[in-house]
């Protein structure tokens, strides 16, 4: 660990080396044998496209499949791209509506790329690394809600040796660059740009108080020395993928949480609690943020059920800058990609989640009372049933309770609390890193993006669940990705079974001639690797963000930058149509709302982006629109 570069890896290597798994197979083995699967690939890849050709148009009804069919790609895809800037296709434009260290106040600094700005004003400016985004509209006022997933700290504390927190000043910078942002919006004659000022603006951090609310809200676990009722919380973290309500609230969703706490010395927790922090990648040294040596609250050998507040889906109220946002225990407690959120035929309220870790498991919630338009939301995010899914071979699947019953766990609470310990007893299909998922508007469908899983078939996860190929993970060692769809019975997302298929598997048809190649919807002229970010527009085209290798080296040779791709779900086709700069993932997808502009998350580029040589990079929202106005989603 003292070796590693912290700035530098990812969060899933982090884990590794915080806990490393045992090796299973010799890699050439490996290879072997998931070579030898390529017949049973394509009948998965042939069954998803006959099943997309005929029974999404079947469930759009022939004038709405005619009129999708008609607003499909009005682009000319682009090529891939390998330089430290943003590229869309012709006829269209972008700009930056709002980048790191921008001010949301006026009382805000404009900022400073020799310090990257101070301390007392990280919560007055738009943070960093921007990622899921939704957008509303409140009495003809146009809001973002953003999230801020989490600090590239050698950037954002220029003036420290290697971005190491050297004081309680620096890390109190960090924990409010981090969070969520909620600011108005509008067009003027320069373009889309942030309301300085505005009523709505607001940043939520790693140190604003939170209602939580659900089950597990009281349980001794939950209860700290900061908040002994255990009915409270403090701040939200690492926020990865969003959501949005039908009662137009926001969702954020706590992901990679486990880097922000260490420990001052080696303590003595129960047994339960020390089986949840290896669960869930909580270790002793942190992820190098060092909150734990500057600020007790993250020091597990002073606050052991600290981490236990973090892990949750977030309620927040983009209207009201004076509400408290409220951590929904029923939703479960993993590391959370997004919050997909849908209505049953009866009314009952859906949300898919994904648990964006190798080896882990996609998770469904179930309201059990019905959402009605103007009436009282309350419980509707916590009283319920949490599932997990469980893919069979056969192109079936099945959704699995997780109670006390279920899993042998005491109580309710501690079966949300651990939920990944949980999911593993009932024997859940391991996937692929979950992350985000997206549902359909005109069929009843939902897709989920599996980036990827270099452990598939060689170790098992962190849980030790084995993580043998399966029906939708079906190669070992998965660089590339893939994205599974699935169609829940009788067009219901409440009931209990459902059928899937592959919409896509990444590759490199260049480089390999077998199942590395991906599926025959992949070609030399949109291949990608890791799809991430998901998410529809009106028209029903998925739009597929990516966050992997941009090497473009070897087996990601000719890949270029991370991008944005457009997908049709009745034929399969999939064209590139942005690509970020070197270094970024493009993460975070909304539009406006008449639907002219389109605004894009740049996270994290290596490159000098946006303000050039010389000059920090700085993580953005770029806007995207036509040049003859028309619609872009």
């Amino acid at each position: 660990m003292k070796d590693v570069d912290l700035n530098r890896i990812s969060a899933d290597e982090w884990d590794e080396l915080n806990d490393p798994r045992p090796e299973g197979c010799d890699f050439d083995e490996v290879v072997e044998r998931a070579i030898s699967r390529r017949g049973f690939l394509g009948g998965v890849v042939a069954f998803g496209s006959g099943a997309a050709a005929m029974g999404t148009a079947q469930l759009l009804g022939s004038t709405a499949a005619e009129a999708m069919e008609a607003s499909r790609f009005p682009f000319k895809p682009i090529a891939a791209q390998t330089d430290a800037t943003v590229h869309v296709p012709e006829g269209y434009k972008w700009d930056v509506l709002v980048r790191w260290g921008d001010p949301l106040f006026s009382d805000a600094p404009e900022f400073d790329h020799e310090t990257g700005g101070d301390a007392d004003s990280a919560d007055r400016v738009f943070g960093e690394n921007t990622d899921g985004m939704e957008t509303f509209v409140h009495d003809g006022h146009e809001l973002i809600a953003v999230n801020l997933e989490y600090t590239n700290r050698e950037v954002n504390l220029p003036q420290t040796e290697e971005g190491v927190p050297g004081s309680l000043d620096d890390v109190r910078k960090l924990q409010k660059l981090q969070g969520v942002t909620v600011m108005e919006v509008e067009k003027g004659e320069g373009g889309w740009g942030v309301v300085v000022d505005s009523l709505y603006n607001r940043r939520i951090t790693h140190l604003t108080p939170m209602k939580i609310a659900g089950p597990a809200a009281g349980h001794d676990l939950l209860k700290t020395e900061a908040d002994p009722s255990g009915t409270e919380s403090l701040g939200t973290f690492n926020n990865c993928g969003s959501g949005k309500t039908p009662w137009g609230t926001y969702l954020t969703c706590e992901e990679n949480f486990n880097g922000y706490f260490g420990a001052s010395a080696k303590g003595d927790v129960p047994e339960k609690v020390q089986a949840g922090y290896e669960r869930y990648g909580i270790g002793p040294e942190g992820w190098g943020y060092d909150y734990h040596k500057w600020d007790d609250r993250f020091d597990t050998a002073k606050n052991p059920h600290e981490p236990h507040r973090a892990g949750w889906v977030v309620e927040i109220d983009p209207s009201d800058p004076e509400s408290t946002p409220v951590k929904h225990t029923g939703l479960g407690r993993f590391k959370h990609e997004n919050a997909e959120v849908v209505l049953a035929p009866d009314g009952r309220v859906v949300v898919y989640m994904g648990d964006d870790e190798r080896g882990e498991f996609m998770y469904r919630f179930v309201s059990a009372a019905a959402y009605a338009p103007g009436g009282s939301t309350e419980g509707l995010l916590d009283e319920g049933t949490l599932s997990v899914a469980k893919f069979n071979d056969d192109g079936t699947g099945e959704w699995l309770p997780l109670t006390p019953e279920t899993t042998g766990m005491e109580s309710l609470a501690e079966v949300l609390i651990f939920a990944r310990m949980a999911a593993s007893e009932v024997g859940a299909t391991t996937m692929d890193r979950p992350e985000w998922i997206a549902a359909n508007p005109h069929a009843v469908e939902a897709y989920c993006c599996l980036t990827n899983n270099k452990n598939r078939g060689v170790k098992p996860n962190a849980g030790g669940d084995e993580t043998p190929v399966n029906g939708p993970n079906p190669r070992e060692t998965n660089n590339y990705g893939q994205i599974v769809r699935w169609r829940p019975h009788e067009d219901d997302h409440a009931a209990d079974g459902f059928d899937w298929d592959l919409y896509v598997m990444a590759g490199n048809p260049d480089v390999y001639q077998n199942v590395y190649g991906g599926s025959e919807n992949v070609t030399n002229g949109n291949m990608f690797n890791s799809p991430d970010g998901m998410a529809f527009d009106s028209a029903g085209i998925v739009w597929i963000q990516t966050d992997g290798d941009d090497s473009n080296e070897g087996e990601f040779a000719g890949m270029g930058n991370n991008q944005m791709l457009a997908g049709d779900p009745v034929t399969g086709e999939i064209a590139r149509f942005l690509t970020g700069p070197k270094g970024s993932e493009v993460t975070g997808l909304t539009w406006s709302a008449d639907r002219t502009a389109m605004f894009v998350g740049i996270q994290h580029p290596d490159a000098p982006f946006p303000d050039g040589e010389g000059k920090l990079p700085r993580s953005a929202i770029v806007v995207v629109w036509r040049e003859d106005g028309d619609l872009v989603g």
